[in-house]
């Protein structure tokens, strides 16, 4: 039986997102497609194509409609952020498999290259603004990875802590958004 591309991506995020990560493996994926794992292979060339492939996937689900003006900063800021989180905590380790895709440099730069945008209109150069993003997204992959974690632990019953005792995502994005806009308004100043 052959498969598109469209149709093994999907099915990884299933599997993925039913399993985990250590379950997502080629030989698994093509016995659960009905085929041999080299026929996967017709479509990717290794695992780490594939899981950039679902990490897109996982992207592409979670987009949302941008409802910030895009001259408001911060406000688009926290959008993209919130919307990459939202995305990543809705598949079983998708914040493990997003950041490490793009930790890698094979793709998940949508992010990133919006949040430049954003950081560039609030003044701040090219360097500064490259900078800003990659802090941001540390930021959002870092805790929404730490979520992912509680979750899993709290739910098999392997610690006695609740999701609340996380430090709180909002703040600590305010936190970052809050320098960024001290060091746009010093470039201003200067």
């Amino acid at each position: 039986m052959a498969h598109h591309r469209a149709d093994v991506v999907e099915h990884a995020v299933e599997l993925l997102d039913t399993h985990g990560l250590a379950a997502l493996t080629m030989r698994r994926l093509g016995a659960e497609l009905g085929v041999q794992a080299s026929a996967i292979y017709h479509h990717f060339a290794n695992k780490q194509s594939l899981l950039a492939a679902v990490a897109e996937e996982i992207l592409r689900r979670g987009r949302r409609p941008r409802t910030s003006d895009a001259d408001d900063w911060p406000a688009r800021v926290r959008e993209v952020c919130a919307e990459l989180r939202d995305a990543m905590l809705a598949c079983t380790d998708g914040a493990d498999v997003v950041a490490t895709v793009w930790a890698f440099g094979m793709g998940v730069t949508a992010p990133a290259e919006e949040l430049e945008q954003a950081l560039r209109r609030a003044g701040l150069g090219d360097d500064l603004a490259v900078v800003g993003s990659r802090t941001l997204l540390h930021y959002v992959f870092g805790h929404a990875f730490e979520e992912q974690t509680a979750m899993q632990a709290i739910s098999a019953g392997a610690v006695e802590r609740g999701l609340e005792s996380l430090p709180d995502f909002w703040l600590g994005l305010d936190l970052v958004v809050d320098g960024l806009r001290s060091r746009a308004g010093s470039l201003v100043r200067d």
